[in-house]
Formats: structure tokens, sequence, C-alpha cells
């Protein structure tokens, strides 16, 4: 087993849009990379009021430690009075919150433009139809 993580370690890109914090989040999250992500979560959510949209499309992996990390940050934004939302697309990471009972705890998002300008999750517009 490869324990060498430097390849598949997560990278991430930040940039403001109209006052929130993006951060775009790539490859494997997971024991060996959520601290120092974490860690980052952590300065950009220290002030009041945080205003944090994680895109999580580009990653590959997430194992219980990244799932903390998310838990944590959620918690940090909340106790500031702040607001996260996750974009998690049409991909794996919403059955895997489902599995983990973490759905609805999140305001997630399919892709960017909900998440940034406001527009109504899709889950939410299915359950008022439906």
């Amino acid at each position: 087993m490869d324990t060498n993580h430097a390849g598949l370690a997560p990278c991430h890109t930040e940039r403001v849009v109209g006052g929130t914090t993006v951060v775009e989040v790539h490859g494997e999250i997971d024991l060996c990379t959520a601290a120092p992500l974490s860690a980052r979560l952590d300065t950009l959510t220290a002030g009041g009021r945080p205003d944090v949209v994680l895109d999580l499309r580009p990653v590959i992996f997430i194992d219980c430690s990244g799932l903390r990390m998310l838990c944590r940050t959620r918690n940090r934004v909340l106790a500031r009075r702040g607001r996260l939302r996750l974009v998690a697309g049409g991909g794996c990471f919403p059955r895997i919150l489902r599995a983990a009972r973490l759905a609805d705890v999140f305001e997630i998002h399919p892709d960017l433009p909900s998440a940034l300008f406001g527009l109504v999750p899709r889950d939410e517009v299915s359950a008022a139809a439906g």
C-alpha cells in the first residue's frame, strides 16, 4: 500500500465573489489531507459572519475525517452567524452525505450559480412541488 499522498493531497483554489469566499477543493479529503484543509478553512471562517461556499464537485474521495472537517467548518460558521454552502453536483458526494445522515445538515447546491446567487437547491424545489 502506497502511503505517499503527495500526488493526492487536496489542493484548493480560493476566490471572493460578491463578498462570498468560494473554495474549490480538488482531489482526496482523507486522514492525511483533511488537517491542512481544515486549518485553512479555520482561517477563512475566523471573522464575524463568514460566508463560504465549498465547491466539492472535483473531490474524488472523502472519508470520515473529511466529513468531520466539513462538520467542524459548519459549526464554526454557524457559531459566527455565517453561512456555509456546499456545491456537490450530481456525483457520489450527495449519496455519501445521505449515507452518513448529513444531507439535511448542510445547505447543498447542484452548481455554483445556485449556491452564489440564492437559487433554491434542486431538492427543495422537488420537495415543494411534490
